[in-house]
């Protein structure tokens, strides 16, 4: 059992805390911390940019068109990892939000290894990010979905873990502050957990559902180094 909800790292949210709106929700997991325990060890980071999925009226969505075998963990409780593959290739974690049966989900886009260089923490998230590609500075350990789900060692067998429960192997806590101090904004910088939020399109999303206009639903604290680089959707060739 690992020690529970309270501590320097903030609180252990329960589940009404993620069935809330999923801009909030993405908002307020801007600083939180994501605890990882394996056999190996514990990676814990600091989440420094995410991306907001609004289930069945958003585009971008992959509830969009309706529950299936790979999106039924949308659909389920909040307070759980929503753990998919992206293009057969690399794992990304979401975290599931919003009332049980109206999918919506934050996409955990980076993240900001914490401990020192030769932490055991470090050490390990550097060990499984070079098993899978150049690590050039521990900046990068998490920077981008892909990597931080190697970092964490996520992976398929973490879709539906429980990060509500102050004693599992996946632990999210949030910083300890009073969310009436917030305001909620998604086009102008807001101040929250003592930094600044920038708000912008998401990454890779065609369509409708990459839009800046539409769905400006990336947000990341201003002026982190682990914050990943923004890409635009790439058009698909057609076939001659």
């Amino acid at each position: 059992m690992h020690d529970p909800a309270t501590g320097d790292l903030g609180v252990v949210p329960g589940r009404d805390w993620y069935a809330r709106p999923v801009l909030d929700v993405a908002r307020d997991l801007l600083g939180s911390t994501l605890a990882r325990h394996t056999p190996d060890g514990v990676v814990s980071l600091r989440l420094t940019e995410v991306e907001a999925y609004d289930g069945e009226t958003d585009p971008g969505s992959h509830a969009y068109r309706g529950r299936n075998r790979r999106n039924a963990t949308m659909f389920g409780e909040p307070g759980r990892l929503y753990v998919y593959r992206h293009l057969g290739l690399h794992h990304c974690v979401n975290v599931v939000c919003g009332p049980e049966g109206m999918p919506s989900a934050v996409l955990l886009r980076a993240g900001e290894v914490l401990g020192g260089p030769e932490s055991d923490g470090v050490r390990l998230a550097r060990s499984r990010r070079l098993t899978s590609g150049v690590v050039r500075s521990d900046r990068d350990l998490a920077r981008g979905p892909a990597r931080l789900a190697v970092a964490l060692g996520i992976d398929l067998s973490d879709d539906g873990t429980d990060v509500a429960d102050s004693g599992g192997d996946v632990v999210l806590q949030v910083p300890a502050v009073d969310p009436s101090l917030v305001e909620p904004s998604w086009v102008e910088p807001v101040e929250t957990h003592t930094a600044v939020v920038r708000t912008g399109p998401r990454v890779g999303v065609s369509g409708d559902g990459g839009r800046a206009d539409l769905h400006p639903w990336r947000l990341w604290l201003d002026g982190e180094e682990t914050v990943s680089t923004y890409r635009a959707a790439q058009p698909r060739r057609r076939s001659k």
